[in-house]
């Protein structure tokens, strides 16, 4: 009887330890260094969008 105490002990640390090691790899999962775009893609948009807010608009 005594082995099986032991082993369910067992198990129930390894629980946390699991769940601390895959907290560890999602963190650095998630703060991973990712390549900057810069601000071009955002500027043409803004500005096609004044462009066409600039338009004058017919009413049909």
């Amino acid at each position: 009887m005594g082995l099986e105490v032991g082993m369910g002990a067992l198990v129930w640390l390894l629980i946390p330890l699991l769940a601390a090691i895959g907290a560890g790899v999602w963190g650095s999962w998630a703060t991973r260094t990712r390549r900057v775009r810069g601000d071009g893609p955002e500027l043409d948009g803004y500005a096609r969008f004044r462009a066409a807010m600039e338009k004058p608009h017919s009413r049909t």
